[in-house]
């Protein structure tokens, strides 16, 4: 087979989430232990990072990669989903992982798929770790899927477990409290295995610490060894509207006259309280005897974007209008990009929205502006809310606007009615915001005046729609 049709084979023969939602998700390790065993347990031929939460592994996850490769080490990096292209989940050193990979794995994991019926993340999660083994990486940053205790990435040793932070997000899966939901993100903690976790709650901080005590795994609450001193936008010269380019973070250590400024090209605030969990994790690797030089550290996080390819978080890709993206999607991340919004400098607002159907919209639309104009929309994947009911929804809560079938139509009637000082926001999916077509937006404004690496990475690798 060539690589388009391993692709349609895996996309079209495996469970997968984007599509069926909670039906994809196998509540065992059971599946993920034999393909490895399969493969000669990949998973125990590198050292990694585990990396689990509910907002921010992805962030913290690609901080981590730069840094350390960064630092000279030879680096995996595995996240989901994807946004374009299926290669984007696995990469080292930045590149994603070679067709001709996807095509030979895809021929000798066959039969076992037709034996064991696995899901598609469980698929991809053992591609993964054999094409790290099989590039003798120094270590890989591991991002869980969903929750932690029953995730498929749950079947390695880490160095190191980290998780971000806990917030009501996939609760028909992981429970109705967020003590439950700790529960369930608490399971990649391992036994002597060193934990960060970047955010406690009254709530979560009992759980995680029962935990860590019963298996002896010594526990660090990032946010109590560090605190933001201050943060402001570093704009570019040239553009009035950016919004900032550049997070610029002052960070104070805990018993440390000193302060320290990061700059970091991930711009969104929220990305601060991110920065204190990498900080807090590479104190901890380098207490473990990995080199964690702090110029190094510095010089990653002014390039995460161009090393590892992050894209949709908080990502200005265009001026006069402003139109950012930001894969946020459940309450706690729309909250950040609401409160960014309101720091940010725009006349009026444009929000281009779509939604998943099962989860509870009403979390996110409580909390969406009620002056902004929306336009409501769908991804192009089975589990979208339709952006009439869609529409219904937010009607409830104050939110007024148009539906459109697809988010190319609801940029272009944005696009038309914005004035050059308004603001348009794409958020609500990651599938949302990877369906956004090149083509489509070179008709709005033209390429010229395009910005940042997310339409280089449309380009490159093809645009949906």
């Amino acid at each position: 087979m060539n690589y388009q049709q391993a692709i349609d084979y895996l996309f079209d023969r495996l469970p997968m989430f984007s599509r069926v939602g909670p039906a994809a998700f196998k509540k065992d390790l059971t599946n993920t232990l034999a393909l490895c065993e399969h493969l000669g347990n990949p998973q125990q031929k590198f050292k990694s990072i585990h990396i689990a939460g509910t907002n921010g592994k992805g962030s913290v996850s690609h901080m981590l990669a730069a840094i350390l490769q960064t630092q000279g080490y030879k680096t995996g990096l595995y996240t989901s989903p994807h946004l374009k292209d299926f290669r984007e989940r696995i990469k080292v050193n930045g590149e994603v992982v070679s067709e001709d990979f996807v095509i030979d794995f895809t021929g000798e994991i066959r039969p076992l798929i037709e034996k064991t019926e696995p899901s598609f993340f469980e698929i991809t999660v053992a591609m993964a770790f054999e094409y790290f083994a099989q590039q003798k990486v120094d270590i890989a940053v591991i991002e869980v899927g969903l929750g932690g205790r029953l995730d498929s990435t749950n079947v390695i040793i880490p160095e190191l477990s980290v998780i971000t932070n806990i917030g009501w997000d996939h609760m028909n899966m992981l429970g109705d409290s967020l003590e439950k939901i700790a529960f369930e993100k608490a399971g990649i903690i391992k036994e002597n295995i060193p934990v960060v976790v970047g955010v406690a709650l009254p709530e979560t901080l009992p759980v995680f610490q029962k935990i860590a005590e019963e298996i002896n795994a010594p526990l660090s609450i990032a946010a109590d060894k560090r605190q933001l001193a201050d943060w402001h936008w570093q704009k570019p010269a040239r553009q009035s509207h950016s919004g900032g380019h550049e997070l610029l973070v002052e960070v104070a250590e805990k018993h440390h006259t000193d302060h320290k400024t990061y700059h970091l090209d991930l711009p969104g605030l929220y990305q601060a309280k991110n920065l204190l969990t990498v900080l807090e994790v590479c104190s901890q690797l380098r207490a473990k005897g990995w080199k964690m030089d702090e110029e190094n550290i510095s010089k990653a996080l002014k390039q995460v974007k161009k090393l590892t390819g992050l894209h949709g978080r908080w990502e200005i890709v265009h001026h006069s209008p402003l139109v950012v993206l930001d894969v946020a999607h459940n309450a706690d991340g729309i909250k950040q990009v609401v409160q960014q919004v309101e720091l940010t400098d725009h006349k009026n607002l444009h929000v281009i929205i779509g939604l998943v159907k099962d989860k509870d919209p009403e979390w996110v639309l409580e909390l969406l502006p009620k002056e902004a104009s929306y336009y409501f929309t769908k991804a192009q994947i089975p589990r979208a809310l339709s952006e009439n009911e869609l529409q219904k929804k937010a009607a409830r809560y104050g939110l007024r606007g148009k539906t459109f079938s697809n988010v190319n139509t609801a940029l272009y009637s944005a696009a038309v009615n914005a004035h050059k000082d308004d603001m348009i926001l794409i958020c609500g999916s990651i599938f949302l915001v990877g369906e956004l077509s090149l083509n489509s937006v070179k008709s709005i404004w033209g390429k010229e005046e395009l910005s940042g690496g997310f339409w280089s990475l449309i380009e490159t690798i093809g645009s949906i729609g």
